[in-house]
């Protein structure tokens, strides 16, 4: 995940962006920290779809068969 101190710098330049607007550099800057964010957020929740099991209200497993095959190759390595 992000540093605090990124998100913190993310939120500074959306205030900005809303009062004053932002110089270029801003800008750019802001958009290779949200590029950095989602690219974070995106392997936080693959990470948590991939190592997820579901189960029904009976208590059968029905993690769908993708997600099983994925699993399963993650053990291997």
């Amino acid at each position: 995940m992000l540093s605090p101190e990124k998100i913190a710098r993310i939120n500074e330049l959306s205030k900005l962006s809303k009062s004053r607007g932002l110089n270029k550099e801003e800008k750019q800057e802001q958009q290779n920290l949200r590029q950095e964010y989602l690219k974070s957020f995106r392997s936080s929740m693959k990470n948590t779809v991939e190592t997820v099991r579901i189960f029904d209200p009976n208590g059968n497993e029905v993690t769908p068969k993708k997600v099983k095959d994925i699993q399963q190759k993650k053990k291997m390595h």
